[in-house]
């Protein structure tokens, strides 16, 4: 059973999220249709733009959801997220400390959406069985 249903993120640029979001999370598996990215446990993300939202940026050092982290098991695939996350409208967070911003003992990248959305991509080798 998965722990997450599914969580909506209201942005701004529909389009624009749309192909941020869609090719980062389509390097982690997520299939892409639309505004709705669903990973392979059925947990997915929606994008949505409302007419009821107000027309202010996202600011995720207010109250509310700071950031979303994802996971990968590939550091190879990290890496290329990295290197080619500034064509896709994301921004790297603390590159001065990659791969460890988040402690020596935590492997991950942070990156920022054109709409200032953080994501947190986590490296975590699959546990062996």
């Amino acid at each position: 059973m998965r722990a997450l249903h599914h969580l909506d993120v209201w942005v701004q640029d529909l389009p624009r999220a749309e192909a941020e979001w869609g090719w980062l999370l389509g390097l982690l598996d997520w299939e892409h249709d639309g505004q709705v990215l669903t990973h392979p446990d059925g947990t997915y993300l929606y994008l949505e733009h409302s007419p009821d939202q107000l027309d202010v940026p996202h600011e995720r050092r207010r109250p509310g959801v700071n950031h979303l982290a994802v996971l990968t098991d590939d550091r190879h695939l990290l890496d290329r997220i990295r290197a080619e996350s500034s064509a896709h409208g994301w921004h790297e967070l603390f590159a001065d400390h990659y791969p460890h911003a988040g402690g020596e003992q935590h492997c991950a990248l942070y990156l920022e959406s054109s709409e200032g959305f953080e994501v947190e991509v986590v490296c975590q080798p699959a546990v062996q069985t």
